[in-house]
């Protein structure tokens, strides 16, 4: 269960960085709201799953899949190119996430 929150809590996190983006430094309500509402979210179940898991590990993972999302939302957004070497690297993130999982 700690780690389903984990995952979830990068993915929030992604969330929560694209509404910041899109906030306009605050001047825009709803993006606002939801980076307000995610970022909660997202802390809470960080902290919470680090009370099970390794902390180093349990943040690699929540800023992982984060990174990872943030720049999928920007690709499916229209916001951001993902180019071959980008998607490899991407690709790379992951395998790494996954191999902190495997081994924790």
């Amino acid at each position: 269960m700690h780690w389903l929150v984990l995952i979830l809590s990068g993915a929030l996190e992604a969330v929560w960085a694209t509404a910041l983006a899109a906030s306009g430094g605050f001047s825009r309500p709803r993006p606002t709201v939801l980076f307000a509402v995610s970022l909660l979210l997202s802390m809470v179940g960080l902290a919470w799953a680090m009370t099970a898991l390794p902390t180093g590990t349990a943040y690699a993972v929540w800023v992982g899949i984060g990174a990872v999302g943030t720049v999928l939302l920007a690709v499916a957004r229209g916001e951001e190119r993902l180019g071959g070497a980008r998607a490899v690297l991407l690709v790379v993130l992951v395998a790494c996430v996954a191999g902190l999982k495997a081994v924790a």
